[in-house]
């Protein structure tokens, strides 16, 4: 699972959003940006394990909500938990624009959680998780280039032309023996995931004061399990009484969750621009390798291609950051 904050919305808004804050400077900060680039790669790897992890506790059972509920309150609450130990929430401003912002974000975190497992019943994981990740610059550069009323920058049109055509040969050639209305269902909900995670970045690029990125996250999430717990339980909760659901319950409530977020906070800070990337295409690409060697899944080759496509498309306004910050440090050194 993603979060609102993820480097690669930042590409997709061409600097509309918040760059990461630069590493530190100093003798270590070399070594401090590696660091922050494993980190980041060690995220993008393993929320790239959750979709194979929810799709064969469906295959064992658990219903699309149960999956969803159970690993937002798990997360949340270790998380929260972490948090309160820490003496963090005890800071947290009482105010209304917290709660509403913690109130959206959670609603927001279920409705996610809710399309992307739904799409995992139509769609082989990797595929989804393609999409998912994939659409999330289109719908956050459209909506900036909507608000700001403007065209977007030559690099972010090309990101999102790759992005699209991606798209449109993944959709077009999918490995599956699904019908097409199973196909379209799958692909609307994948792409509802990667709509509702689009609103999640636009609507946080506007901090809320005393609200730090990591109780935005652990208490959003706890506060979409809560607001889901109805829904899961006129579902169905149950998880059979075996060691390996149990025990894929909690592995994805910690493994791709708290453990991904808490690497993706300490590395954020840390690596560069172009290193944050990794975050990005690891997740996905985690979710493709994982989905073919575990549950027997395929691509086909155009499907390939657009899945290529859209790891460029998310790679060329990094690559194009990066070229510039060079060019105006070379520009003051000779100056």
């Amino acid at each position: 699972m993603s979060d609102p904050a993820l480097p690669f919305a930042r590409a997709a808004a061409a600097g509309a959003l918040p760059p990461a804050p630069p590493p530190a400077g100093g003798p270590d900060r070399g070594e401090g940006t590696r660091r922050g680039f494993a980190l980041l790669a060690a995220a993008g790897l393993l929320w790239g394990t959750s979709g194979p992890a929810g799709q064969s506790l469906q295959a064992a059972g658990v219903t699309v909500l149960a999956v969803a509920c159970y690993r937002l309150l798990f997360a949340g609450a270790v998380i929260g938990g972490c948090l309160a130990l820490a003496g963090r929430l005890r800071r947290l401003p009482r105010t209304r624009g917290v709660a509403v912002r913690l109130l959206v974000n959670g609603l927001l975190h279920a409705v996610f959680q809710c399309c992307y497992f739904a799409s995992l019943t139509q769609l082989p994981v990797g595929l989804a998780t393609l999409v998912k990740i994939g659409s999330v610059p289109v719908f956050v550069a459209a909506g900036i280039c909507l608000a700001a009323r403007r065209a977007p920058q030559a690099r972010l049109a090309l990101s999102v032309l790759l992005a699209v055509a991606g798209l449109a040969l993944l959709i077009g050639f999918p490995a599956t023996a699904a019908g097409a209305g199973e196909i379209a269902l799958g692909m609307a909900l994948a792409l509802g995931a990667g709509l509702t995670f689009a609103v999640m970045t636009l609507l946080n690029r506007s901090p809320v004061a005393g609200l730090d990125p990591l109780s935005n996250a652990g208490l959003g999430l706890l506060i979409g399990g809560v607001l889901l717990l109805p829904a899961g339980l006129a579902a169905g909760m149950a998880v059979p009484l075996e060691p390996a659901p149990a025990a894929l319950l909690v592995y994805l409530g910690l493994v791709p969750t708290v453990f991904a977020y808490l690497a993706y906070f300490g590395g954020v800070s840390r690596a560069s621009d172009a290193g944050a990337a990794v975050g990005t295409l690891a997740e996905p690409l985690t979710a493709a390798l994982l989905s073919m060697a575990l549950l027997g899944e395929e691509m086909t080759a155009i499907g390939a291609v657009g899945g290529v496509l859209l790891a460029a498309s998310m790679g060329t306004d990094y690559a194009a950051g990066v070229r510039d910050r060079r060019r105006r440090r070379r520009r003051r050194k000779a100056a």
